[in-house]
């Protein structure tokens, strides 16, 4: 099917035959905004074939000699439809066969059956597999970190103020470009999956050695809570929690779980969480200085932590949920 604003349609196709009948090909070209290769194309066909060669031909070879057989594609449905096995099932039967295939070709194979699914097998349209829940059971039983990149706001204001193409802005960059700070902010953050408390620093960078020394201060800050032992650390396949310097912060006693690469709600409590401190705080107001808003986090998160209702902790404030409480935590602030 051609698309809207296609020159050459059937009917197009046919018009610009008869033009070149009696013109030269590179003057119809330029009449009707085309190369004269596609016109010199269009009229070889017709001159081979006919009207038929005015015709769309598919863009498939006319040969695949490593094309899967229709014996392989035939059976690797009628084993996804009665046996309801995986690819990788699959692909090593078909091994025993004496058949190789890779198991990224049976799911592409699977994909194109309308298959792809295991929902789409089941008559009534129901997934046999049922998601499940990432539940801590006791305070350190799971704490899960991550990092946010927020842009760092220069000193007056950013663009959020003043726009893009303001004095404010323009100066900014002026001054980046003569070797002022710039770049990002990384908010390093740490949630305990059962009480739902949260800590959180700004800092210079995502490597490793910055991520383990965060996780040092957390472990203080946690223990100063009552969670003096973390059972599980969960991240990302990020390379700051790859690193060996890491690796030692986290030590024997815990163990580090890893989430499914390119899978973010399996760390979905601080990815939950990060996205509630971008809401009330990163981007609910204006700053006019990184000082400003670094400050204005570590205030709310004591707001977060024994203020502010969170439906995680039955409506209370996470801090609730813990045996031992901070006394040393602002009344009041604005």
């Amino acid at each position: 099917m051609t698309h809207a604003n296609s020159p050459l349609s059937i009917e197009g196709r046919r018009r610009l035959i008869e033009r070149c009948r009696t013109r030269p090909i590179a003057h119809v070209a330029a009449e009707m905004g085309i190369s004269r290769a596609c016109v010199s194309k269009w009229v070889n066909r017709w001159r081979r074939h006919g009207d038929a060669g005015l015709q769309d031909r598919p863009s498939t070879p006319h040969r695949s000699p490593n094309s899967t057989p229709a014996w392989v594609i035939e059976q690797i449905e009628t084993w996804r439809r009665e046996h309801k096995w995986s690819a990788q099932r699959i692909t090593d039967e078909l091994a025993a066969l004496g058949f190789a295939i890779n198991r990224r070709t049976v799911t592409r194979h699977l994909t194109r059956l309308g298959l792809g699914k295991r929902r789409f097998i089941d008559p009534s349209g129901e997934n046999s597999r049922k998601p499940g829940k990432i539940t801590a059971r006791w305070p350190g039983h799971m704490v899960h970190l991550d990092v946010k990149k927020v842009g760092r706001i220069p000193d007056g204001g950013g663009w959020r103020i003043h726009g893009r193409d303001s004095g404010q802005a323009k100066a900014a960059n002026r001054a980046k470009t003569a070797g002022a700070k710039r770049g990002y902010v990384y908010l390093h953050s740490a949630v305990d999956g059962f009480s739902r408390l949260a800590y959180t620093e700004p800092l210079a960078d995502e490597k490793g050695t910055t991520a383990a020394a965060f996780l040092a201060r957390a472990k203080v800050w946690f223990a100063a809570h009552g969670i003096t032992h973390i059972h599980r650390v969960v991240t990302d396949n990020g390379a700051c929690y790859r690193s060996g310097d890491f690796a030692r912060i986290v030590g024997s006693q815990s163990r580090h779980q890893k989430t499914k690469p390119y899978t973010p709600r399996h760390n979905g409590k601080v990815e939950r969480y990060q996205r509630i401190l971008a809401e009330e705080v990163i981007y609910a107001r204006e700053f006019t200085s990184e000082e400003a808003r670094s400050a204005a986090i570590a205030v709310w998160n004591i707001h977060y932590n024994y203020h502010r209702p969170h439906s995680g902790a039955g409506g209370n404030p996470p801090a609730s949920r813990l045996r031992v409480s901070v006394t040393n935590v602002q009344p009041s602030y604005s």
